[in-house]
């Protein structure tokens, strides 16, 4: 098994009974519905980040140590495969620290956030980047579905949701942010008007889970995922906008999901893994 930034740090730096970030491979993929490869993308970071320099933005968030779990099983009923995410993270953070987990595809949010909240025992929030607003009561008669896995933490977990980069929604959706009082700022005004930073709302909780598809960033930027929606946010936009977003507030947990390499090019995998230490840099 490759560890994150293997090669880059020293023994103690990987001790998971030190580390301040535990990465968590979910290669999960059950439910997508266009392009498929998700169950690649965990090993897929893993093996880019072999490649990432220690220092980012100034700063080494590896020496406060990374610690790379074996892979969680994906097979079984997806609710038991939920609760298996959900004890990792949960263990976690109990531990004292920061669950990474990398996907597979978005559904296994559902899982991750749970095992976060249970941990917590306090009100959490979630920043979502991503081109789609997932809130669907279900999609393709699948409840976990990763079309579905906000609606799911909105409506039965109580969590609050922020939404940033959003191009491609339904009305059900549309009416699902009314009733569930997301937070958003769609991937229009965002890209057309250059917008790196917008103020949560501020009775939105203190605690923050960041949840980022990467379909949400542009294609040109990021082509290797299922569903490539045109119009997507820069590179540097979505991660000022989750920068923006921890102001005044902490970073509890992560995923990045809906990776799907490309056996012809690199690129993707090396800026999904990119974006995995950038979020690990910003937990205070």
């Amino acid at each position: 098994m490759t560890h994150f930034l293997e090669g880059e740090l020293s023994p103690a730096e990987r001790d998971p009974q030190t580390a301040r970030f535990r990465v968590i491979p979910v290669p999960l993929e059950r439910t997508v519905s266009y392009g498929a490869g998700t169950a690649g993308g965990p090993d897929a970071i893993l093996e880019a980040s072999v490649e990432l320099e220690r220092l980012f933005r100034g700063a080494e968030p590896c020496g406060q140590g990374i610690a790379t779990e074996a892979s969680v099983d994906c097979s079984g009923p997806l609710p038991q495969v939920m609760e298996a995410i959900a004890a990792r993270t949960e263990a976690a953070l109990k531990s004292g620290a920061i669950p990474v987990t990398l996907g597979g595809e978005h559904g296994l949010s559902y899982g991750a956030v749970r095992g976060v909240a249970r941990a917590l025992g306090r009100p959490l929030g979630i920043v979502q980047i991503d081109a789609h607003a997932d809130l669907r009561k279900a999609y393709q008669n699948e409840r976990h579905s990763h079309a579905s896995v906000m609606q799911l933490l909105a409506e039965e977990e109580g969590i609050r949701i922020a939404q940033f980069g959003v191009r491609a929604l339904c009305a059900e959706e549309v009416a699902r942010r009314a009733t569930c009082n997301v937070f958003y700022r769609d991937a229009e005004e965002l890209v057309t008007q250059n917008i790196q930073s917008v103020d949560l709302p501020d009775d939105f909780p203190k605690d923050i889970y960041i949840s980022i598809d990467v379909d949400g960033l542009d294609p040109s930027i990021l082509p290797a995922t299922g569903t490539p929606v045109p119009g997507g946010l820069g590179y540097y936009q979505a991660l000022n906008l989750c920068r923006h977003a921890l102001t005044g507030r902490h970073l509890v947990g992560c995923d990045i999901v809906e990776l799907a390499p490309n056996a012809h090019s690199t690129v993707s995998n090396f800026t999904t893994a990119q974006i995995t230490y950038a979020l690990m840099s910003l937990a205070d």
